[in-house]
């Protein structure tokens, strides 16, 4: 430490900048090879955390004289898209997406401004900052500190001593923790710690982090108002700095580093302490040892400190840690096991009360399961993914499908047949119609069936080709059949598929790169039915045939509705004027911390485990405790367990919460993929099991000899033997009201193979008419539509019915081909401005998708303009969705029907849709619609003018930015 500084507390006001960028202030400017001549310079380390400054500051306050000319360069720190944009002035860098890539930024210092990063959602992850436009010269005010007394002597809290006198160390961190180098020997070299004076103190630096300890310092006495400490090193919730109340032994504050080598100083408040003892405790309790194989140690287990001083009054440091700004990661969640047998896996399982788990079949009879399904006997049919994660050049494909059954009841699969082998990266497989469905990009696939000798009955027909494989664990996925009697799947978004039968051109292919997707077994028709989400790999569908998918590192909860756009992880959505999207429907998340999604993996058990999901189940079995009925299942892949959300209704849609989880596996290579229960209402589930839980293009890191399938039973199960295909039609119609949901789809199916029979559809519709529970009125409805039993008439009538989900459902089912006739137009527009319920209304807002955009304008109208969806989570850009279009169709009538619109940034929308026109008629129409605004001022009417204004002169932008520039390397 600086003594003299210590023993002379002065105000010091420093006008000339020496050594700027250290003191977060500008640097001095280099000579330019360009012409603009630079009086500010600034560069910063660009983050999913923030904008760093060299000195550790996280989105330091960037200062500038006004009317000078400032650069803003960052430097990508990862593997991430960032940029740096002005959020007043409008100008904004070139995006820069490797590690150690430059954009910057160049302009005229006239106002304080915000600087931060446009990518969707890195702003609210944290990366803003302040830019201060200031009168005249840039100044510093610093005011110096003074080290504790006692008994009439300075302490040794800043160890110029050169020892540990006045602390006393525990465990081995603090053996010999005293460096006088930067950078020291115990930190990588291009690492600066900014130390003062002669020494700091280190419990390991990024060499020895697997250390751990305890320092303590002797007690004294707070003299003064305020401390401060330099801290740096880990942003671990088990590496910080305490300060403790010596009588009581309360904790009355504490600090980690921020994952930086630099030093920063912390301030701390001790006004309510005046005059009371103190101690400081250094703690370094994580080792950093990752558990996981493929995951490297934490280097930054470790802490810095250094010089603790007392101030007469708050200090101001430039670099300042300020706590907001700590983004703290809790600790590593203990690893239990790793690498057990199939039958030690299920023993280390922990389950709720009244459930059990046993292994039903393991390596070598089962490697790799990736997808399965269960059939109308109750056996499963799996595939094996020998080929994942690259595809195998044309007919060298190494998967294969095997078929399991268990003949006995214990629990145990003892049948094993191969169906089929020689098949190229299977990622999804579902039974049907006579044949197997497969999903083995770049081909849909259907493989016609010998059900009698269990063989394929001919080769596999290319249904669908375009595929993607850019990213081969974001194929086409989670094959289920619909209650309308469509095969749904989803698709993850950064894999491109342009989709269509074999030959078709391309600019007549349907795009999808993320979203769910649907494709008819008769009709053969292929349909994107809803964008976005990341890389869902779970599907199902509830009681009320309402769709729900599970996704990854993007907030994981979802429910589908035909023609929605949701979130994104990445990439845009195809239509460039929806303008917005569907946000989760989770009140929660599964992963700790605020460092983001990834950092929070194997630190998150207590919340759910990770952000990483895998698997889909509504359970619907029948068996289990009624608690768990319409409750979503889903796989934690980093948590290793299962993880389930309750589904509560909430206007148009639901919401998902937390529930306790439902098994724990205590087991890191557990990875189960998907989970179905049978005809006994139990559930079989398959484990990839790997010691790699990331997806990798590289074959070797994954494991190629494992495998597992578990099954968990409740001790309601009775186990049957089922064989669903020997049964009547009429039995099958009866098991549309079996309280075991396998029952309920098995035997649609079938009936959908078997085709019309007007003796199906009298039963069906006696259900339909006469059954109390509104859920076997759906299951006969849905049953009537996948065996062509019902009319336009028939369908229109149940438009009338008391319940929501039987109108909601007619809506769906009369617009599935893509028009209604003038009749039913009628009804949905009296629908539309009468009917009660959100349900009904988002029905027709998805319908409205699918019709020609000139029969939509009454039934759009009618639905913005209700006041009671504003806050709905789905309807206001559902609405949206169905309107746009109309623009180009008349694009008066669209701004006279937006401006009565009471849902919330309708307006705004059809302003910037109408804009995108570029007509003159246009233009005059917005100009308009400025005026009438004009006279009805409002904070909403202000923000549509300046909306109109960017439209009309967009060269507006241009002149505030006259002289501004940008630059990337």
């Amino acid at each position: 430490m600086n003594k003299f500084r210590l023993l002379l507390p002065l105000l010091m006001l420093t006008l000339a900048i020496p050594k700027a960028e250290a003191k977060l202030l500008p640097n001095k400017a280099k000579p330019q090879q360009d012409t603009v001549k630079i009086d500010f310079e600034y560069r910063l380390e660009a983050s999913m955390l923030g904008y760093f400054a060299k000195n550790g500051t996280r989105n330091p306050t960037l200062k500038a004289s006004k009317g000078s000319t400032v650069r803003i360069t960052i430097v990508n720190t990862e593997l991430m898209t960032h940029d740096v944009a002005l959020e007043k002035m409008g100008l904004k860098s070139k995006v820069v997406s490797e590690k150690g890539q430059t954009a910057s930024i160049i302009f005229k210092a006239e106002k304080s401004d915000t600087y931060y990063c446009t990518v969707p959602g890195h702003r609210a992850a944290g990366m803003v900052g302040k830019l201060e436009v200031v009168d005249g010269p840039i100044t510093e005010v610093a005011v110096v500190g003074k080290l504790p007394m006692k008994d009439g002597q300075p302490l040794n809290l800043n160890f110029e001593t050169g020892t540990l006198k006045d602390w006393t160390a525990t465990g081995n961190a603090f053996a010999n923790p005293l460096f006088s180098q930067d950078p020291s020997p115990v930190h990588e070299k291009d690492m600066s710690i900014g130390f003062e004076g002669k020494y700091f103190l280190s419990s390991g630096g990024t060499a020895n982090y697997q250390s751990i300890g305890t320092l303590t310092s002797v007690p004294f006495k707070v003299t003064q108002p305020y401390a401060a400490f330099s801290v740096s090193g880990g942003a671990l919730q088990d590496t910080r700095v305490e300060l403790v109340q010596a009588d009581t032994k309360k904790v009355i504050f504490h600090s980690t580093g921020q994952g930086r080598a630099t030093l920063q100083p912390v301030v701390v408040d001790l006004r309510p302490y005046l005059n009371k003892n103190i101690f400081i405790r250094i703690i370094d309790n994580e080792t950093g040892i990752s558990q996981i194989p493929y995951i490297p140690n934490d280097k930054w287990a470790h802490i810095n400190f250094d010089n603790f001083l007392f101030y007469p009054s708050r200090p101001d440091f430039p670099n300042e840690l300020k706590q907001k700004d700590i983004i703290i990661l809790p600790p590593l969640d203990p690893v239990l096991n790793a690498g057990l047998s199939g039958t030690e896996a299920a023993k280390a399982m922990t389950l709720p009360k009244g459930f059990k788990i046993n292994l039903a079949a393991a390596e070598p009879d089962i490697i790799r399961p990736i997808c399965f399904t269960i059939d109308w006997k109750g056996r499963l049919w799996v595939v094996e993914g020998h080929t994942y994660p690259v595809p195998a050049p044309e007919g060298q494909g190494r998967d294969r499908i095997l078929i399991f059954e268990d003949t006995n009841g214990d629990g145990t699969l003892d049948s094993r047949k191969v169906f089929m082998e020689g098949l190229n990266l299977v990622s999804g497989i579902e039974l049907g119609m006579g044949g197997v469905w497969l999903g083995a990009a770049p081909y849909l696939l259907y493989v016609p069936l010998d059900a009698a000798n269990d063989k394929p009955a001919g080769p596999p027909q290319i249904l669908l080709d375009g595929w993607g494989t850019q990213d081969t664990h974001e194929v086409l996925n989670s094959f289920r059949w619909g209650p309308d009697g469509w095969l749904y799947g989803t698709h993850g978004v950064f894999t491109h598929s342009k989709v269509g039968k074999p030959g078709t051109p391309d600019d007549q292919r349907a795009k999808i790169n993320g979203g769910i997707w649907r494709y008819h077994p008769t009709k053969h028709e292929f349909e994107v039915f809803a964008e976005g989400s990341s890389n869902p790999w779970g599907l199902d569908f509830n009681d009320y045939g309402h769709a729900f998918i599970t996704a990854c590192v993007i907030p994981h909860m979802y429910y589908v509705i035909q023609g929605a756009r949701y979130f994104r992880q990445a990439g845009k959505h195809f239509n460039p004027y929806i303008y917005d999207d569907i946000p989760t429907i989770a009140d929660h998340r599964h992963w700790l911390g605020e460092r983001g999604p990834h950092a929070g993996n194997f630190r998150s058990g207590s919340a759910g485990g990770g952000h990483a999901h895998s698997g889909a189940m509504l359970y619907l079995g029948g068996s289990w405790p009624q608690e768990y009925r319409n409750k979503i299942f889903m796989n934690n892949i980093n948590g290793a367990r299962m993880n389930v959300d309750q589904l509560t209704r909430k206007g148009s849609g639901y919401v998902a919460s937390h529930n306790k989880d439902f098994v724990i596996m205590n087991d890191s290579w557990s990875q189960w993929l998907n989970f179905k229960y049978d005809p006994s209402g139990s559930v079989f589930v398959i484990d990839w099991y790997d010691k790699n839980q990331c997806h990798s293009p590289n074959p070797d890191v994954h494991n190629k000899t494992m495998g597992r399938i578990f099954k968990i039973t409740h001790d309601n199960d009775k186990w049957v033997q089922a064989d669903l295909s020997k049964a009547s039609d009429l039995e099958l119609v009866n098991y549309q009201l079996h309280k075991n949901e396998w029952y309920v789809r098995q035997s649609r199916a079938i009936l959908q193979e078997h085709g019309p029979n007007p003796e199906v559809h009298a039963a069906l519709k006696e259900i339909l008419a006469k059954n109390p529970d509104v859920t076997r009125k759906l299951r006969a409805l849905w049953t009537l539509h996948v065996t062509k039993g019902l009319t336009e008439k028939d369908m229109v009538a149940l438009l009338a019915n008391p319940s929501e989900y039987i109108r909601s459902w007619a809506i769906q089912l009369l617009a599935e081909d893509k028009s209604v006739s003038p009749e039913t137009l009628k009804r949905l527009i009296a629908m539309a401005k009468t009917d009660v319920s959100p349900l009904v209304r988002l029905y027709l807002a998805s319908a409205m998708q699918r019709i020609h955009p000139s029969q939509r304008w009454d039934v759009v109208e009618a639905l913005a303009q209700k006041v009671a969806d504003k806050a709905d989570h789905n309807l206001p850009l559902m609405v949206w969705y169905a309107a746009e279009p109309l623009a180009a169709l008349d694009a008066k009538r669209f701004i006279t029907m937006s401006e009565k619109a009471k849902l919330p940034k309708f307006l705004a929308y059809a302003i910037q849709r109408t804009g995108a026109l570029n007509t003159t008629e246009a233009k005059n129409l917005l100009k308009d619609l400025d005026g009438r605004l004009d006279k009805v001022p409002s904070k909403t009417n202000q923000d549509n003018q300046a909306l109109i204004a960017k439209i009309l002169d967009p060269s507006h932008d241009a002149k505030a930015n006259h002289g501004n520039h940008e630059e990337s390397h």
